[in-house]
């Protein structure tokens, strides 16, 4: 249902952006772009203004339920996060990232890890 609603969703959208685009400004009729006059346009002297505001409100109003409708099905379904399942791996802190072994260097020649210097058991003395 809900591919079809969004379907619909987008054909009504496209339906609006031309309905919109089609409309012109007072003095300029659809037809004056066929070279007629304000009286010989292309859906009479005021019949273009009428048929296309009547398209754009009825578009607008299928928009609106479809944008409406959409958001209710679509929140009924929940959280994609919640729905994640929490494993053991995602629970631990993953490790600082050390050397990556193999790339570039030769792993006879990656460095040993440092010793930690001892204290001496005595004091030297003077």
């Amino acid at each position: 249902m809900t591919i079809l609603l969004t379907i619909i969703h987008v054909i009504v959208s496209l339906f609006l952006i031309a309905v919109i685009l089609l409309q012109s400004g007072k003095g300029a009729e659809l037809g004056a772009a066929f070279g007629g006059g304000s009286s010989h346009t292309l859906f009479g002297s005021r019949g273009a203004a009428t048929f296309l505001n009547k398209m754009t409100t009825v578009a607008a109003v299928v928009f609106m339920l479809t944008s409406l409708i959409l958001a209710v099905v679509t929140s009924k379904g929940g959280s994609v996060v919640k729905k994640t399942p929490v494993t053991e791996g995602t629970k631990s802190i993953p490790a600082a990232p050390g050397p990556i072994q193999g790339v570039g260097v030769e792993p006879s020649a990656q460095p040993s890890p440092q010793q930690v210097p001892q204290t001496p058991a005595h004091p030297p003395t003077k």
